[in-house]
């Protein structure tokens, strides 16, 4: 599986910005979808995933209400719309993949989004 994200950069608090994922590999592993970040000195956390074959999402208390998460199977690619950022969203954001939500075996390369106040 390789997964590839883009679209960071720099954007203001109370803005918007929308990363993308392109998935590619055995399907099998890539059931599951997610976006995880992580900032300086911080550990990686959970952000958001969706399931492949009916599109649940989870989302992070951090972010819900604020960040959404889509797919569009048919172009391979994973969204992340990200509304009302604010600085502590500031990080490194990586697209992850799995065979479910438990069990996130593959991680892009992350982009990196920071937010100005």
């Amino acid at each position: 599986v390789q997964l590839q994200a883009s679209g960071g950069g720099l954007v203001q608090a109370g803005g918007s910005l929308r990363l993308s994922c392109a998935a590619s590999g055995p399907t099998l592993f890539r059931l599951s979808m997610g976006w995880f970040r992580q900032a300086p000195g911080k550990e990686r956390e959970f952000v958001a995933d969706i399931n492949r074959s009916d599109a649940s999402t989870a989302y992070a208390a951090s972010v819900k209400g604020r960040f959404t998460i889509s797919s569009d199977n048919a172009k391979n690619l994973v969204y992340l719309q990200m509304n009302s950022p604010n600085v502590e969203d500031t990080a490194v954001y990586y697209c992850a993949a799995g065979p479910n939500r438990e069990r996130y075996m593959y991680f892009g390369q992350g982009t990196q989004v920071t937010v100005s106040s």
